[in-house]
């Protein structure tokens, strides 16, 4: 299925900016962050700053709902690209967001991801939950917007339910995602692939990483 990336996000409204400073060397810089992201977030989301964003270090950055930068944390792992992805909340909320970043295996679960997205090929992995909305995202900007508004239009609209769904976008980038049930929670896995890989090989490579996580939970 080839898909029509056509919508634009360069609207200032979709984003904004916010103010950081790098733990280690100081340098501040700020960087404009999509406001679905943090609005949706129901406290903290921290974000991924990787090397040349702001100076030449890795670290991270939590930012509240008022897009305000409350503290940092210096990482020891590589990033690819900027990542997002909510704070642990309580256990005994019913949310599912809350449910599945806090089991104790959450933070392996995207030791994964990260681990995937070293190659080349694969551009961003991302956790939804089945309605659009973001618990973990390493993809590129434009790929994200596009694959939350169509789980978000399949909720709004009450359409049937989609297990695995696969995309080309007119750029001959791929998108597959596919639905997955953890600790009762349900959600998607996305991954991107760049137009090197056919949908069948990403089909495959996306499988395998679903299997990982499996069995790492």
């Amino acid at each position: 299925m080839i898909a029509k990336d056509q919508v634009s996000h360069n609207d200032e409204e979709d984003y904004e900016k916010v103010n950081l400073e790098c733990p280690i060397c100081g340098t501040r810089n700020s960087l404009r962050i999509p406001c679905k992201i943090i609005n949706e977030s129901k406290q903290l989301t921290t974000i991924s700053i990787p090397r040349g964003l702001v100076c030449d270090h890795h670290f991270q950055a939590f930012v509240d709902k008022n897009f305000q930068t409350r503290g940092y944390q210096k990482i020891d792992f590589e990033l690819s690209s900027m990542e997002f992805y909510e704070q642990s909340v309580e256990q005994n909320s019913e949310d599912e967001v809350q449910d599945l970043s806090s089991i104790p295996s959450f933070e392996e679960v995207l030791n994964l991801l990260r681990t995937v997205v070293k190659d080349k090929d694969i551009l961003g992995s991302a956790i939804l939950t089945v309605n659009g909305k973001v618990l973990y995202s390493s993809l590129p900007e434009n790929t994200l917007f596009s694959t939350m508004k169509e789980f978000e239009v399949r909720n709004e609209k009450e359409l049937v339910a989609v297990r695995r769904m696969f995309l080309e976008l007119e750029n001959r980038m791929k998108i597959c995602s596919n639905y997955m049930e953890l600790n009762d929670v349900n959600f998607i896995l996305v991954l991107v692939f760049s137009k090197k890989i056919k949908l069948g090989m990403g089909n495959l490579l996306l499988k395998d990483l679903a299997k990982k996580i499996i069995a790492k939970v």
